[in-house]
């Protein structure tokens, strides 16, 4: 699907994600809404409930901010629009934004008191500079308008995540997507008829990938086997995130974000640019480069220029996932080389063994804030039990992915089925028409989060085979609790950037072996020059408060 992904979503995060705390276990926050609510029911279904079809009593009209995909640009013809105001009485009114802007115009347009009453597409953390200012509303206290949504966190125990999502005072303000298990994207992608040629298996670990790339350098002594993308803005984004640091606990890249990490061992927060484990990820990672085994352009080098390193064959091996495994290299590999086979491989097991998620990842997708002036509509009711419909509920979520049976989609036994003039994920190459662009359906507005069977409903056979291989690997718990109050994300702020920003920039030096690894104690004194132990103790205290205040 073309959506905002996750690097986007790790870059464009806010400041505090990995701070974010929970309440009590209360899911209203301490704070009761339904009397408050008694004249705010017009247009609002009495019985509404799990499984109900959601339908506003009388025609609505509802704000929505609007993230304009390029890839499929918002149309006023979509069959998306009129078949959800038929199936639901809702009208929905965009402000729309374009994509390469959306994130500066949220703020602005919330900033200045413009919002509207629906704001999507905001990932963990983007909703923590608003709370201060009381422009969005404490979504906690409002979810048992919400059956669906109630049901999925039950179902799927998701309150450990959920929880995640909690500030200072107890409540969260972001409705995220929700996913029944973790899903796994990114890994490294592999040449196998070179593989076979070598006669070397599936690599497994880090060493089978060390082994992997000798063997390959040997055979082809002129080339750099592995040479990756994703190096603009954030140097390493797939490679230091998920492909070796889920390995080791400590991400780079994009997934640096905050620079805090949860120390499971220690039971504490640590500086990830600090961490033991991070600089062994990193001396793995200097070892490819000065074996020449990994091309140093890799953290500089354009995608293009990396994706026409790898279908020229002067390397083998990048970073990606299912889309771009299909609609980026596999297309001009296979003209260039019609024998030549690319296949993704396991995420490379680590020091930590086989994980499909440590303790800084969740469940949770990019979600839905609300305008606090929201509340006071006389329709606030039947908005929420809409968002939940749409957002929350089996039904819509299929609704909002494949469209309306008999039109844009079949289902059976064996899934869900394009009609044969419908492409979408190629999964109907050179169909005349396409289910985001013609029709408004698998919109990244709308459509994330949901079961595994239909996260996977669009996937290959081969994909889904990798994410059972995936799925069978443990996941460690989520991080614990340490809410920020105002003052302390202010401070924290002075001293998040420019801690990040010398970290990213020697990490590269300690890979390319511009820094030697005999410098790193003095590399961790300079991050102490910037503040780093008053940044990890503020989040600890802040997870001590709560422990105290919660137990």
């Amino acid at each position: 699907m073309q959506k905002i992904n996750r690097r986007q979503a790790m870059i464009a995060m806010g400041a505090f994600a990995a701070l974010a705390g929970c309440g009590s276990g209360d899911e209203n926050g301490g704070k009761k809404s339904g009397e408050a609510l008694s004249a705010n029911r017009d247009g609002a279904m009495a019985d509404y409930a799990v499984g109900t079809q959601f339908k506003a009593a009388a025609p609505l009209t509802f704000s929505i901010l609007y993230n304009n995909h390029p890839f499929y640009p918002i149309k006023n013809d979509w069959l998306f629009w009129s078949e959800l105001t038929k199936r639901t009485n809702v009208t929905l009114q965009p402000n729309v934004v374009p994509l390469s802007d959306y994130e500066n115009k949220r703020s602005l347009i919330i900033g200045a008191g413009d919002a509207p009453m629906i704001i999507p597409k905001t990932y963990p953390g983007q909703e923590a500079p608003f709370v201060a200012s009381g422009a969005v509303l404490p979504v906690s206290d409002y979810i048992d308008l919400m059956p669906n949504f109630k049901d999925k966190i039950a179902k799927w125990n998701l309150q450990p995540d959920l929880d995640t999502l909690r500030q200072a005072d107890g409540r969260f303000y972001l409705l995220p997507g929700l996913h029944e298990d973790y899903w796994v994207e990114y890994t490294l992608e592999v040449r196998a008829d070179v593989l076979d040629k070598l006669g070397i298996a599936t690599p497994q670990t880090w060493d089978d990938v060390h082994a992997m790339l000798k063997a390959m350098k040997e055979e082809h002594p002129d080339s750099y086997p592995f040479s990756d993308r994703w190096a603009i803005p954030t140097p390493g984004g797939a490679m230091l995130n998920q492909v070796f640091g889920l390995g080791c606990g400590a991400r780079g890249g994009w997934g640096f974000t905050t620079g805090l990490t949860w120390d499971p061992a220690a039971g504490k927060f640590a500086y990830t640019g600090a961490m033991p484990q991070y600089k062994q990820m990193l001396q793995f990672i200097h070892t490819l480069v000065q074996d020449k085994l990994l091309d140093p352009e890799s953290f500089t080098q354009t995608d293009d220029q990396a994706i026409q390193k790898l279908a020229s064959g002067k390397s083998f091996v990048i970073s990606g996932n299912a889309q771009t495994l299909v609609n980026e290299y596999r297309p001009p590999l296979e003209k260039a080389n019609p024998k030549a086979k690319l296949v993704k491989i396991p995420v490379p097991v680590g020091p930590l063994g086989p994980i499909k998620a440590d303790s800084n990842d969740t469940r949770l997708e990019n979600g839905i804030m609300i305008s606090a002036k929201a509340k006071d509509s006389k329709n606030f009711v039947a908005m929420m039990q809409f968002i939940d419909w749409l957002w929350y509920s089996d039904e819509g979520q299929v609704f909002a992915k494949w469209g309306v049976d008999g039109v844009t989609h079949t289902r059976d036994a064996s899934g869900f089925h394009l009609p044969k003039d419908v492409d979408f994920v190629g999964l109907n190459p050179g169909a005349p028409k396409h289910l985001q662009k013609d029709f408004g359906f698998s919109n990244g507005v709308f459509a994330y989060g949901g079961s595994t069977e239909l996260l996977q409903s669009t996937f290959s056979e081969e994909e889904i085979e990798w994410q059972k291989g995936m799925n069978a690997r443990k996941a460690l718990p989520p991080k614990p609790p340490a809410p920020l109050n105002d003052e302390e994300r202010e401070q924290a702020a002075l001293w998040q950037t420019p801690l990040k920003d010398h970290a990213t920039q020697n990490s590269l030096e300690f890979i390319l072996g511009k820094r030697d690894f005999s410098e790193w104690d003095a590399y961790v004194q300079e991050l102490e020059g910037k503040n780093m132990s008053a940044y990890v103790n503020l989040a600890n205290s802040a997870y001590e408060r709560y422990k105290k205040e919660h137990g």
